[in-house]
């Protein structure tokens, strides 16, 4: 699925507008949408009291062609309409329809509603919310006690772009937007759940779109049942380089997920003298790492600081998932190119290493960099970013905050490394990034949030792949 900017969004608007499809029945078909939530999520939808706020834009329009249908299909029914601000046209086929319940402060039996549609403000505002909005904003947050509020397009308040409020936004229990989701939609929080809905626009005007949504119809083939003749060769070699003394636990967490993950030989050059799963081979970490076998490479988990991080992650002919200590010691002066492809998976405190300043934009930053370096950046955090060169970049949806522990990441490591002997870059990063996350949400979901722990995420990686498969 595609990912909007609020720029993208109005143009490719107004490109079906171009097209013949007139702008009144767009926010016919928006409000429409939103009435099938409505009737999908509240039980007899007439006998519930309902508030809708509208503004004066065409998220206002919107909230007014929602009261129309509203008041038409499921008379009677207690109403009311708020207009803070400017009306929109669609007041005038509001009130042709004999609704009069319009007002522009909120009237004391209305504190009693079950249902707030908020429509004041779409995906045009830049900066906080301003007067009469921010006020009804915050009425619609704490006035009405027995409400689930439902949000058109997206929460006011909130930046379509970032998922940012740089003032008062909405606390939705219900987003229902149009077309495709916005950035804040995958990057925001207070949205609850989120519907995204057709309103007529040929599906074709998003192909040139650069962002989407991590998705298994994107990698699934990847997940493909293994051919009868194969063999452990026939799905790739990984070396696992890390595990200074002491550190041997990181890269052995990573070495297990790419066994798990479905690679048919893991080594891993390690201090340690063995490692805990026997079925890890292991190699000397003072040897020579170009003399080691792997289709693929993992560096980093562990590894402390070794002179020859920087010439072998820079000049290695093989595809390589550069993580931790491997990125530490780019910091600073990050080559512009590689020989071969590479995937860096920073945190964000070691992205800001990287960059040489804190991370200010999450989507913007590793796009930036991706592009001025030549790799794949996977900004760990919540809602993963994926950042490829040529200007690609996904949001991932799956994760949970019971990843936030030790070794994560290590895990993370592991199962791109798998994918990487067998698959291009792009494609084995968005599998396992999705894959990753979906563990952790059903580990927390098991053992409870606070209980997971790294490898507990391998124990749920094939129902992963089930559900995804």
């Amino acid at each position: 699925m595609k990912i909007l900017t609020a720029s993208e969004m109005r143009e490719i608007d107004a490109l079906t507008i171009e097209a013949g499809l007139p702008e009144l029945v767009l926010m016919e078909n928006a409000a429409h949408r939103v009435v099938e939530l409505l009737e999908r999520v509240f039980p007899s939808l007439s006998l519930q009291r309902i508030v809708v706020f509208a503004g004066k834009g065409n998220n206002g329009g919107d909230g007014l062609a929602i009261a129309r249908i509203l008041w038409t299909r499921f008379t009677p029914l207690a109403l009311d309409v708020i207009l803070p601000g400017d009306a929109h046209a669609q007041l005038a086929l509001l009130r042709a329809s004999g609704f009069s319940a319009i007002h522009t402060t909120i009237p004391p039996h209305a504190r009693t509603a079950t249902i707030v549609i908020d429509a004041l403000l779409g995906t045009g505002l830049t900066g906080p919310a301003r007067e009469p909005y921010a006020a009804a904003i915050t009425e619609i947050n704490s006035g009405f006690p027995l409400a689930k509020v439902v949000a058109v397009d997206l929460p006011s308040g909130m930046s379509a772009d970032t998922g940012a409020a740089a003032g008062a936004v909405v606390r939705a229990d219900y987003s229902v937007t149009f077309t495709a989701p916005k950035r804040a939609h995958l990057l925001g929080q207070g949205l609850g759940k989120i519907t995204v809905s057709p309103i007529g626009t040929p599906a074709a005007m998003l192909d040139e779109i650069c962002l989407s949504e991590n998705e298994p119809s994107l990698w699934r083939y990847l997940l493909a049942p293994r051919p009868a003749e194969g063999h452990k060769g026939s799905f790739g070699r990984v070396l696992a380089i890390g595990g200074a003394v002491g550190k041997s636990g990181a890269i052995a967490m990573t070495g297990l997920a790419a066994l798990r993950m479905g690679a048919g030989l893991v080594t891993v050059a390690t201090s340690a003298a063995s490692l805990p799963s026997p079925e890890l081979m292991t190699a000397p970490l003072s040897g020579n790492w170009n003399a080691l076998p792997g289709d693929s490479i993992a560096i980093g988990p562990g590894l402390g600081t070794d002179h020859r991080i920087r010439s072998f992650v820079t000049e290695c002919p093989r595809p390589m998932v550069v993580d931790a200590d491997g990125l530490n010691a780019l910091a600073g002066a990050v080559p512009e190119g590689f020989a071969a492809p590479r995937v860096f998976t920073p945190h964000p405190g070691e992205m800001a290493r990287l960059l040489g300043r804190p991370v200010k934009d999450r989507l913007a930053d590793a796009q930036q960099f991706a592009a001025a370096h030549g790799v794949i950046v996977v900004l760990k955090g919540h809602r993963t970013v994926i950042a490829h060169p040529d200007g690609r970049a996904a949001i991932n949806p799956t994760g949970s905050p019971a990843m936030a522990t030790a070794g994560s990441g290590d895990v993370l490591t592991g199962l791109v490394a798998a994918l990487l002997a067998r698959a291009d870059e792009w494609t084995a990063t968005l599998a396992a990034v999705y894959l990753h996350g979906l563990c952790g949400e059903l580990a927390g979901a098991e053992l409870t949030e606070s209980c997971v722990i790294a490898t507990d995420l391998l124990r749920f990686l094939p129902e992963a792949i089930r559900r995804s498969a």
